[in-house]
């Protein structure tokens, strides 16, 4: 399973295990358990859980879990920062390149669908842009509002424009700062399609498939514990940043409820209610993402890491 110098100048992991199912679905502890089974490593694969602070409220491994096998690209991202899905597939290039993978299978385990298919499929590269550029376009969204930023990015690119929402100021604000450091639509850098980074001959593909309403029963259990665990004090952490509500990480389910209660809004028992609720509900969009997106090569299964044949 040693990855080659000639591999990794290809820019392919052999042998890697692909590990995507609903937040709560138990997919974490399966992929621990093959690490140890295989001897492999694990590289986190879910947006939120790659930002810092954040370590309660997005489930990241314990202490305890870390200390039994290798995990890697869990709470390196401050909250200030937005990661992408490049940003993600650059860091694992990283990995290969340090030959972190040299002699051990890679586990990538998360629920954050498009990081997926940016390994599988490859990802179209895109820009660096400049800090200038990113903080000026912040803080005119900021300051103007998406639709207007909208008008500006359809006086410039009406293409691009045509395929985002007026309200969408992300987007829109990602289609603008691409623009002004390349002088290229964002749809130019889209069309020409990146490759793989897995080799999907050796990779395995697995969808940890749980049943709804046990999936339901652990998410409300699992919101419970991260009350104990101290999530309101990581969301006293967070706000103290003063950072943009727009950001990923401020987004994080939890963050805006546990807000509203510090806040005196809510009461706790009421945000914790509704931090299930906005749970089970992104669980649901996630399975109907994997079902709709993912190809016959995923292969359903359980959260336990006897049953997986590998």
């Amino acid at each position: 399973m040693e990855t080659s110098a000639q591999e990794a100048t290809e820019g392919r992991v052999k042998d890697a295990i692909l590990i995507a199912g609903p937040t709560a679905s138990g997919k974490s502890a399966l992929a621990l358990g093959l690490a140890e089974r295989l001897g492999g490593v694990i590289v986190n694969t879910d947006s939120m859980q790659g930002y810092s602070i954040l370590n309660v409220l997005t489930a990241r491994p314990t202490q305890a879990e870390l200390a039994r096998a290798p995990h890697y690209l869990y709470g390196h991202v401050h909250p200030s920062s937005l990661y992408s899905t490049g940003a993600w597939l650059r860091d694992v290039v990283r990995l290969l390149e340090d030959g972190i993978f040299a002699g051990a299978r890679p586990i990538f385990v998360g629920g954050t669908g498009l990081y997926f298919r940016a390994l599988a499929e490859g990802i179209s590269e895109m820009p660096e842009i400049p800090v200038a550029v990113r903080e000026r376009w912040r803080r005119e969204l900021k300051e103007r509002g998406a639709p207007e930023l909208h008008e500006r990015l359809a006086s410039r690119d009406a293409a691009m424009a045509a395929r985002l929402k007026r309200s969408d100021g992300q987007r829109i604000v990602r289609a603008l700062e691409v623009l002004d450091a390349s002088g290229r639509s964002m749809l130019d850098w889209q069309a020409a399609r990146g490759k793989p980074l897995i080799d999907r001959d050796s990779a395995r593909f697995l969808l940890v498939d749980t049943e709804r309403s046990e999936l339901i029963a652990r998410i409300d259990r699992r919101f419970d514990r991260m009350i104990d665990l101290g999530a309101m004090e990581e969301v006293k952490q967070l706000a103290a940043l003063d950072l943009d509500p727009a950001l990923p990480a401020m987004k994080a389910i939890g963050v805006p409820e546990l807000q509203a209660a510090v806040a005196g809004e809510i009461t706790l028992e009421e945000a914790a209610e509704k931090a299930k609720i906005a749970t089970r509900q992104y669980s649901k969009r996630q399975t109907t993402w994997f079902r709709n997106q993912f190809g016959a090569e995923w292969q359903k299964c359980s959260n336990d890491p006897r049953m997986p044949k590998l």
